[in-house]
């Protein structure tokens, strides 16, 4: 990615609270045109707190931003028109209905989409004439997600864009921001369910107390991380029995009883071996789970390396969560 692809580009950013906690230490990354990308991170991690200096909402305590290639912050006007935001709770007026806030928000807003089309890219067309104290939870998420993008967008901030809604409300919130991505435009998105960055995201990094931990294309991070094939040995057998570990590609394994697990990245091969000799064995290998990396072991793993002190991944065991400034309160096991 060459700097003129970059609409995010953030270079050694440090974000500093009074007393001198340092709740971002010396975080880059970019974003291209087009692309989404995705901060993961455990309590505390930084997230919010890195997102409000790329949405200008305050001024970096050391390094760069720039957003469109502006600095969000002493060019927010340069910048602010252009980019849309969904905060993790809006805080509409609650006496207002659904459309009078979204044509507040348009007369606020230069080269505003119309209300009635802002209402039903979020599925609340036919709630424009409800009172917003009246919306369930779900609704006023879409609510918060109709104003981000009433302005049409280059970039969008979305943090914790699904949070309270059902599964069929997220999966719909889903198609939407994939929508807007390949339109060309550029999402940075926050979340606390690893599913939904993994279907969405383009590449991640993810966040621990204040430093970036890993970085790249899902497809990458979650490849560095070994895939599992668990069985239980057939009566009669014993671990020796089977082909030789490594020719099966396996790189490590543990034993309970006659429960095995092999760790591999190699998991075609590792499987086929493993069907090829139970056959040949004419055995059957009972309660058999093949089962391949997910971005749910992969950030668990970099949480345990951290909390062993032999990485700068996210706290052993934390869940991902909702980061707002200094601390965090909603975690997800």
């Amino acid at each position: 990615m060459t700097k003129t692809d970059q609409v995010i580009d953030v270079t050694d950013l440090r974000r500093v609270y009074g007393g001198g906690f340092e709740a971002v230490r010396g975080v880059s990354f970019s974003v291209g045109r087009g692309e989404l990308f995705a901060l993961l991170g455990t309590n505390g991690a930084g997230k919010t707190s890195t997102v409000e200096l790329l949405e200008g909402l305050a001024p970096p305590a050391g390094g760069r931003v720039r957003v469109l290639g502006h600095d969000p912050y002493a060019e927010r006007g340069a910048v602010r028109h252009r980019i849309g935001v969904m905060l993790q709770e809006g805080g509409f007026p609650s006496e207002l209905t659904v459309g009078e806030t979204v044509r507040m928000w348009a007369g606020c807003t230069s080269g505003a989409r119309p209300t009635a089309e802002a209402l039903d890219m979020v599925g609340l067309g036919k709630r424009a004439g409800v009172r917003v104290k009246m919306l369930s939870g779900g609704e006023k998420r879409r609510l918060d997600l109709a104003t981000a993008l009433i302005g049409q967008p280059e970039v969008l901030f979305l943090d914790e864009p699904t949070t309270g809604l059902d599964a069929e409300g997220r999966r719909e919130t889903w198609e939407l921001v994939r929508a807007l991505r390949d339109g060309g435009t550029t999402v940075l998105l926050t979340t606390h369910y690893l599913e939904e960055a993994e279907n969405l995201a383009d590449r991640l990094a993810i966040l621990h107390e204040g430093r970036i931990a890993a970085e790249g294309r899902v497809a990458d991070v979650v490849a560095s991380q070994p895939s599992h094939v668990s069985f239980e040995l057939p009566d009669g057998y014993f671990l020796g029995d089977l082909p030789p570990l490594g020719e099966l590609g396996v790189s490590g394994h543990e034993v309970t009883g006659r429960q095995v697990r092999l760790r591999t990245h190699e998991l075609q091969r590792a499987a086929t071996g493993l069907l090829l000799w139970a056959r040949d064995a004419q055995v059957e290998l009972r309660g058999l789970d093949v089962r391949a990396a997910s971005l749910e072991e992969a950030f668990l793993r970099i949480a345990r390396e951290a909390e062993g002190g032999t990485g700068t991944g996210a706290g052993a065991g934390a869940g991902v969560t909702a980061d707002a400034g200094v601390s965090d309160k909603e975690t997800v096991a």
